[in-house]
């Protein structure tokens, strides 16, 4: 494992609206994610796991604490860091390999070259026969892996992903969660994935545990 510090929470809460109405969906989180680690964020439903990936992923910003990444630089997204939301977030005007290729042309990649890569990792996944469709022509699990897709075509040094199995039957699921641990593990790059899935915690890695907005880290799943 690398010394290199991907992320550093100190004190990480994240609380959302004010008054009476405010929900602390986060408590004073404070951990390190390193390269070459491999952690499941496990947990049951609305208990922080997708605030603690945005909170990664810099798409949020903590409401006490700080968040820093130290190893990646000021730029996060397109480049060092990729995120895979729960719902796939692809453009409905671009077909599925324009979707896959974007952000490599946003970091800068030719155009060619980047219409490559995101056909190769299409290949990868099996869905090179879908990479002239439009995401309306497509279903939700499809979607889904193309957006793994967009991940596995880009070089990076932490992957995010949010359920990425969540609209997959069971034995594509094993194959998007092994693609990624794969990518993961031939950049060197970190790797933190929420699930409901003991199969997938068990494949990605060490378990972290997250109970009303409380992360243990290290916890079973």
């Amino acid at each position: 494992m690398s010394d290199d510090v991907l992320i550093r929470c100190e004190g990480v809460a994240k609380t959302y609206g004010t008054g009476h109405a405010a929900v602390v969906a986060m408590h004073g989180v404070d951990c390190e994610v390193r390269s070459g680690d491999r952690i499941a964020l496990v947990g049951p439903s609305g208990s922080g796991k997708t605030t603690l990936l945005h909170l990664f992923a810099g798409v949020i910003a903590p409401t006490v604490g700080t968040i820093t990444w130290p190893a990646l630089g000021e730029v996060l997204r397109p480049g060092p860091v990729s995120m895979i939301f729960q719902a796939a977030s692809l453009i409905p005007a671009l077909d599925v390999v324009e979707n896959v290729a974007l952000p490599l042309v946003l970091a800068g990649v030719s155009g060619t070259e980047a219409e490559q890569r995101a056909m190769t990792a299409l290949d990868a996944l099996g869905l090179v026969d879908l990479a002239r469709h439009l995401p309306a022509e497509i279903s939700g699990g499809q979607s889904q892996r193309v957006a793994v897709a967009r991940t596995l075509a880009g070089e990076h040094r932490l992957i995010l992903a949010d359920e990425p199995t969540g609209q997959l039957d069971h034995a594509t699921g094993a194959e998007v969660v092994d693609a990624l641990v794969h990518a993961a593990d031939r950049l060197g790059a970190g790797l933190v994935v929420s699930t409901h899935d003991p199969s997938v915690a068990t494949a990605v890695g060490a378990a972290w545990q997250i109970v009303d907005g409380r992360l243990h880290v290290g916890a079973p799943a």
